[in-house]
């Protein structure tokens, strides 16, 4: 089961002071997960990210997936009145739990996307109930 802990308090709070990037679009991570064919796909929008920028551990359960972003424009013709950059880090963690095949996780990054396929272990088979005789 995928349990996602996320606490959108404060989303709002300060989405245009401090949370836009040089877009002016939101800097938290928006996924979508779909469970499919035996695995977990996570679909996460990455704007204005380079997959340099881009950090992913699956600990415990845990998969975190982290962002250090900076923006520097060197378009410095004529006079520079003002001049702003994005530069900071954040994060996201999800629950995939310890039911997953971590040596086959596989990562993919284009068009501004990237897409997480984290497969899950086939559910332990209960045994059946196995009668003994009795000497």
């Amino acid at each position: 089961m995928l349990n996602i802990r996320y606490y959108p308090v404060f989303d709002n709070l300060f989405d245009d002071f401090f949370t836009t990037n040089s877009r002016g679009t939101s800097l938290v991570i928006k996924t979508d997960i779909v469970e499919k064919d035996g695995n977990y796909e996570l679909s996460i929008e990455m704007l204005s990210v380079k997959k340099e920028d881009i950090q992913m551990e699956l600990k415990n359960g845990n998969l975190k997936i982290t962002v250090s972003h900076s923006t520097n424009k060197e378009d410095k013709e004529g006079r520079i009145i003002r001049q702003e950059r994005v530069i900071g880090s954040y994060s996201r963690s999800f629950y995939v739990g310890n039911n997953v095949h971590t040596e086959n996780v596989k990562v993919s990054f284009n068009n501004e996307e990237l897409v997480v396929t984290v497969p899950k272990k086939a559910p332990k088979k209960i045994e059946e109930n196995k009668f003994i005789p009795i000497e």
